[in-house]
């Protein structure tokens, strides 16, 4: 039995003043979950006055373990650095391993403000792709 093909994740900041949408298309596993782990970390080191990260979900075919793991990082890190972590347009397929792992609500709580699944795009942004590292599938977004 051969493995399905994985589908290599691809990164793309949309930035504006307080907030940052980072859009999420491909598979978030072992392969390439470091890729949004090393955006993200640069992300918060660059970045002053942010408020809020969005990462957009809608596109993400899989999530294994280490892709939960690094979602779980993420929000430590936006924790620490004062910031809501939202994950907008989940699929049905990211919700339920969510729930089955317990870690929906910790995920998606946002310190008693509404979020919506779907987030509106951020007015006045500016849009850039996040490179693959060397080796990887991805020629572009």
């Amino acid at each position: 039995m051969t493995n399905p093909p994985t589908s290599p994740l691809h990164v793309t900041c949309v930035d504006a003043e307080e907030t940052v949408r980072i859009e999420l298309r491909g598979d978030l596993d072992h392969d390439s979950a470091d890729l949004l782990l090393d955006a993200v970390g640069r992300l918060l080191t660059e970045r002053t006055g942010l408020r809020d990260l969005h990462l957009h979900c809608a596109e993400v075919a899989a999530v294994d373990s280490t892709g939960l793991s690094v979602l779980l990082m993420i929000r430590r890190h936006t924790d620490a650095a004062g910031l809501r972590l939202h994950l907008d347009d989940r699929t049905t397929k990211l919700d339920r391993l969510l729930q089955v792992t317990g870690t929906l609500e910790h995920l998606t709580d946002t310190g008693g403000t509404s979020e919506s699944s779907t987030a509106e795009r951020p007015s006045a942004t500016s849009e850039k792709s996040i490179p693959a590292r060397s080796g990887s599938p991805d020629t572009g977004v």
